[in-house]
């Protein structure tokens, strides 16, 4: 007789998102035999045709939820390659403009490593050091401006806090010095609105998994695209406006797409909820045992936060919750061994809060339920690692 595995509570949501069922019905009827299961570059034939009108239909409704044009809507596998293609495709196309960047240190590193690439290939990269509160200064950007900078990236909110940055302020700075502004907006599209026809944004990742869509698809927002010269990463059959070569994954597409429009309709509702769950999670954590939470509460996302609880470290913490609760540690596991957060380090936060900063993160599908059982988890854990302590 087999035994039933139960799964624990799922707060790690800013790592990645449930699919929306709404979504995965719209992307199995893609793939179904009466679907549209050709190549969307084959335009010869029907099936083709039909394919590629789909993609163009995925791609008008990205660009409505976003405020641009269809056209400045370019498919890729996610924000990953988004972020490549924007800061290596923008560098590499422009280097006898400008061989200046100008980023932060709690970047995604996705951004982190691209412009180290860059870095030794030639390129000079300024990167910022945020606030205590978690958020890049205004003045701190225009400082770091120079004659021959040309691009600025920095993300829309922060992927282990949920601080948000400044953008407005920044894009209006950036725009005004005639220099372009990347925004890495994973864990802020599909959440917050982002309206590209009154911001100044030139480039903008997002990445579908975070906003209840799959795995492997996002985009890149490329603002006059038939204007700005971009060099591709990918070569091949011209795909993409010649920018992202390869065959384009029609039913990912279509999730993306699906998964953007049914956050925008129910974005407000969402917003509310998420930030009742945060609240009461919050509260009843307090309660009971000693918490801090890092970054700024006032400009941090409500579908995450940051905390660390006194004289317990992370892993001790997660793995005490293995089977009840699924959060995460500010830090990174490589080859098995545990470093501390980069971000959290550039915010100026060190000992036991560094090494004991635990991310949870909360969704549209969590109830007030969820929540109270995951905070007591929690507390109980903590209760039985001080007792042993």
């Amino acid at each position: 007789m087999s035994s039933v595995v139960t799964q624990p509570m799922y707060f790690d949501t800013a790592s990645t998102t449930q699919i929306a069922q709404e979504v995965l019905d719209e992307m199995v009827a893609c793939l179904s035999s009466n679907g549209c299961h050709g190549n969307p570059s084959s335009l010869m034939h029907q099936p083709g045709r039909a394919a590629a009108a789909v993609v163009a239909a995925a791609r008008k409704q990205m660009a409505a939820e976003l405020g641009c044009e269809a056209g400045e809507i370019l498919f890729t596998s996610g924000a990953t390659e988004a972020n490549n293609l924007a800061i290596q495709g923008v560098a590499l196309a422009h280097a006898e403009q400008g061989r200046h960047l100008i980023t932060s240190k709690i970047e995604h590193k996705s951004v982190l490593e691209t412009c180290q690439a860059l870095e030794r290939q030639g390129f000079d990269v300024t990167y910022l050091t945020p606030n205590r509160a978690g958020w890049i200064e205004l003045e701190d950007v225009k400082n770091a401006l120079r004659t021959d900078t040309l691009l600025v990236s920095l993300m829309h909110t922060n992927n282990e806090t949920g601080i948000q940055q400044p953008l407005e302020a920044v894009a209006d700075l950036i725009a005004n010095a005639g220099v372009l502004f990347h925004v890495d907006a994973s864990q802020a599209a599909g959440k917050f609105r982002i309206d590209l026809n009154s911001i100044p944004i030139d480039l903008l990742s997002i990445s579908a998994h975070k906003f209840h869509g799959p795995k492997g698809a996002g985009c890149l927002f490329i603002r006059n695209r038939r204007r700005l010269k971009i060099q591709p990463l990918v070569f091949g059959g011209g795909q993409e406006f010649g920018l992202r070569s390869g065959t384009l994954a029609t039913h990912q597409i279509v999730g993306l797409s699906e998964a953007m429009h049914l956050a925008a309709s129910r974005r407000d509702a969402d917003f509310f909820h998420v930030v009742e769950l945060k609240s009461f999670f919050l509260e009843r954590l307090a309660m009971q045992i000693k918490i801090k939470i890092h970054g700024d509460p006032r400009c941090c996302s409500p579908y995450l936060v940051n905390i660390s609880i006194a004289g317990i470290s992370s892993d001790a913490l997660i793995n005490q919750l293995l089977n009840d609760v699924a959060i995460s540690s500010g830090a990174a596991c490589s080859s098995g061994t545990i470093d501390s957060s980069y971000v959290l380090r550039a915010m100026g936060i060190d000992g036991d809060d560094l090494y004991g900063a635990v991310r949870i993160g909360f969704s549209r599908y969590h109830t007030i339920s969820d929540v109270l059982k995951a905070a007591q988890h929690i507390v109980s854990a903590v209760h039985r690692m001080q007792e042993l302590d």
